[in-house]
């Protein structure tokens, strides 16, 4: 049976932590920052965890994590 691709795309913007779970970057980050305020900006930068519901299909985008 040949070997299960990696969808490239999905590989360069999520990773796995210790514990197996999927750690992703936080949206509206990039661009008109100004109308946000520090406390928003400061909280944005913090890593995010898929919701149960959602992680199931994203592991299948990377079946070797």
């Amino acid at each position: 049976m040949p070997k299960m691709k990696t969808h490239k795309g999905a590989a360069k913007r999520f990773s796995a932590t210790g514990s197996g779970r999927l750690k992703r970057k936080r949206p509206n980050l990039r661009h008109i920052l100004t109308s946000k305020s520090r406390k928003r900006k400061r909280q944005l930068r913090q890593p995010d965890y898929f919701a149960a519901a959602d992680e199931k299909n994203m592991k299948q985008l990377l079946p070797y994590l």
